[in-house]
Formats: C-alpha cells, structure tokens, sequence
C-alpha cells in the first residue's frame, strides 16, 4: 500500500531485507512481484535499462500496450551508508515517479541536489478558480527545473495532476498580483505574460530574458486584467487551426521548452 508520499508500507513479517533480517542480498516477499524462479531477481520494468549495484526493478518488461509497474523493489544486500537514503524506500522499494539517478533518495536529499542547478526561471500561476490544470503545470515546471512557482489568489490549489512533483520544487505564494509584482522587481526578474492578446509578439521570434516570470492565465478567462497590466511584456503561440486558444497547461508546457531552447544549452 502506498502512502502520501508514493512509498509502499513496509510489513516486518513480510520484508527481511536492511541491516537487521534475512542474509545479505535476500530481499523479502513483496505483494505484487513476482522474482524469477531461478535467480530470485525481480525483472526490469524498461528493457536493458542500466541500474545502480544492488537496485532490483520493481517488474517484468511487458508486451507494447500493457501497463508496467514503475520504479525499484526492495534494496538487495547490505544498505549503503549515504544520509541521502531512506531507510523505508530501501526496504519496501521505491515506485515514485522520480529518475534512477534518486532512487531509494529522500525527498529532501533530492529537493536539496536539484536546487544546486536550477534554471533561472520562475512560473507564475493565477488560482481564482481552482483550476485542473495548475497540477499538469507544476509537473512540467518540475521537469524543466525551474527555480521557483508562484500561485497567485488562493493558498489551496487542485494537487491531482501534479503528482506530488511539487514536493521537489520551490512553492512562492501570494495572495493578490501586486505581491507577485513586488517579488519581480525585489528580485530582478521581468513578468512576461503567456496570453493570445493585441501587441502580443510571437513566441518563436520573441528573444525570451534569461531571467524571468512566465505568466499563465486561468483556462478559458485567460490573465486578469489587474495581473496583465504588471506584466512587462506578452508573448503568444501561434495557432494555424481553428481553436481560439491552447489549453493552458499545454501552452505552459510549449512556453517552457522555447525558454529552454534558448538558455538551457548555453548553462549546460
């Protein structure tokens, strides 16, 4: 069974494996995996994928089209001595939804390595009406690394789509545009509004500030007009359909990768 943070609970009569428990590199049972007759191992969920000493996928490669079980099962043989580790991931296996380089990692030791190296980038949201979509942004957020999200109106923000990605960035909250405003100016950074409007300049010819607040509107209401009139700039992404507009989380996720285009090689 998994808990609020995407860990499986550990049954002391069902898992021996950790420094006290069954011979080194015997992992116990686990509920839903299956180990090979013969080696005892679990089978990898990606083919030929290359995993740390020690580190069993959590199941077998499968047919194109079926659905696989995601991450690592129990930590085979003794526990690495590395602070970085959690000792209940080790033990049960770790099914979160984070690369193989931060397995078996605590959220805090992995929040701690991504903030060496975050993009000079920050995402501000508006949340006037609880909107679906904030979860899929701050999950492309977290995939570009981004230094900072910024939700702006109520504190309380749908999570569902985010899959608890926003546990590894850094969370800004503000209750009314002006704030968000005031934290950009204090902090040298420019406001660009990502929203279909007159004077708009086109995001694939638009030279995007290396240091800067993209900014995204509700679905369908768009930026508010309070929240638009801080903003230093605006770009749009041009359509060549029939729809009026992206759906905003889409659109973040475009807006992100052309700000990427543009200053993650020079970083790299």
């Amino acid at each position: 069974m998994e808990n609020s943070e995407g860990k499986q609970s550990v049954n002391p009569e069902s898992t021996a494996a950790g420094p006290a428990g069954a011979e080194a590199g015997t992992p116990g049972p686990k509920a839903g995996l299956t180990p090979d007759a013969e080696t005892g191992a679990f089978a990898n969920t990606v083919a030929g994928a290359d995993l740390p000493p020690g580190v069993q996928p959590a199941s077998g490669g499968s047919p194109y089209g079926e659905r696989r079980t995601v991450g690592v099962g129990p930590y085979v043989g003794p526990w690495p001595e590395d602070p970085r580790l959690d000792p209940e991931l080790l033990a049960a296996g770790d099914h979160r939804n984070v690369l193989d380089e931060y397995r078996y990692w605590t959220v805090e030791a992995i929040k701690a390595d991504l903030d060496t190296r975050r993009a000079p980038l920050h995402i501000a949201i508006e949340n006037l009406q609880h909107d679906l979509n904030i979860g899929s942004i701050v999950r492309s957020a977290n995939a570009f690394n981004v230094a900072g999200v910024h939700i702006v109106g109520r504190h309380k923000w749908n999570r569902r789509g985010a899959l608890v990605t926003d546990r590894y960035l850094n969370m800004h909250y503000h209750r009314e545009p002006a704030e968000l405003a005031q934290w950009a100016q204090e902090n040298s950074y420019e406001l660009v509004a990502i929203d279909n409007q007159e004077g708009a300049t086109p995001i694939e010819s638009t030279a995007l500030p290396a240091q800067c607040v993209l900014v995204f509107g509700q679905e369908s209401a768009g930026i508010s007009p309070e929240l638009l009139e801080l903003c230093d700039s605006a770009v749009e992404i041009s359509q060549y359909g029939s729809t009026r507009s992206l759906n905003v989380a889409a659109a973040a996720a475009i807006a992100m990768f052309a700000w990427s285009l543009q200053h993650q090689a020079a970083r790299n």
